[in-house]
């Protein structure tokens, strides 16, 4: 019985998290060494608002109760690490870019857009695909979808967007599907988006499973090394 239970304990081993050792942060990964004792005003003086560490707790604590989400809503999540097999310290000064190797724990989260968290995984439909990496400098959230362009290009027009590929308020139908009215009304006052059409209705926006995406950042970003 003692050797069976010693090898469950090595098969479970990899998978225990150990926080010997480990320092507390915040969410982006700073270093913090007290949460308890807020920022004052002289000894006894009131709390200061420049305290951001107060703020993100208490931001948590006002949080807890999470509503569905109005857009990516249905995902899947997976832990892992990232492996630098090329680095590229002449382009970024980051560390977690800059030697062979070295591998980073990252958060990976892939999710349909229109549909709500009961919805289905095979809609056709843009698919998120965005990574958190836990570097030693700090969280480094990478945000992208699996198509490299957008229905707009004004984010004045992403509410009436959304608006017109949800389902019909007074039935929840078509459920993570554009097969109404209202989106296709928006598309049509919209060349704009004729592009993204392109793409959704072709087989990028059936991918046959997670393995089969390719990822795209949807923000713009500059890489700065030493010299800079």
């Amino acid at each position: 019985m003692k050797n069976f239970q010693e090898g469950k304990q090595r098969d479970l081993s990899s998978d225990k998290s150990d926080a010997t050792n480990k320092f507390m942060t915040t969410d982006q990964g700073v270093r913090i060494n007290d949460d308890n004792n807020s920022l004052k005003a002289g000894e006894r003086g009131p709390s200061l608002l420049e305290d951001f560490i107060l703020r993100e707790k208490i931001t948590h604590f006002d949080h807890e109760r999470i509503p569905e989400r109005i857009v990516h809503a249905r995902g899947s999540g997976a832990h892992g690490f990232f492996e630098v097999t090329n680095p590229i310290p002449e382009l970024t000064k980051a560390g977690f870019l800059g030697e062979a190797g070295l591998k980073t724990p990252v958060f990976a989260r892939f999710s349909t857009v229109a549909g709500s968290r009961g919805s289905t995984d095979l809609a056709r439909d843009v698919r998120g695909f965005s990574v958190k990496f836990y570097t030693q400098e700090g969280v480094y959230d990478l945000v992208g979808n699996n198509i490299p362009v957008f229905f707009i290009q004004d984010a004045n027009k992403f509410p009436d967007l959304v608006h017109a590929v949800k389902p019909e308020p007074h039935n929840e139908i078509p459920q993570a599907a554009s097969a109404h009215d209202t989106f296709w009304d928006f598309i049509s006052l919209m060349p704009e988006s004729m592009h993204m059409i392109m793409w959704i209705m072709s087989d990028r926006a059936i991918p046959r499973s997670y393995r089969m995406m390719e990822g795209f950042g949807v923000h713009t970003f500059r890489l700065i090394n030493q010299d800079n």
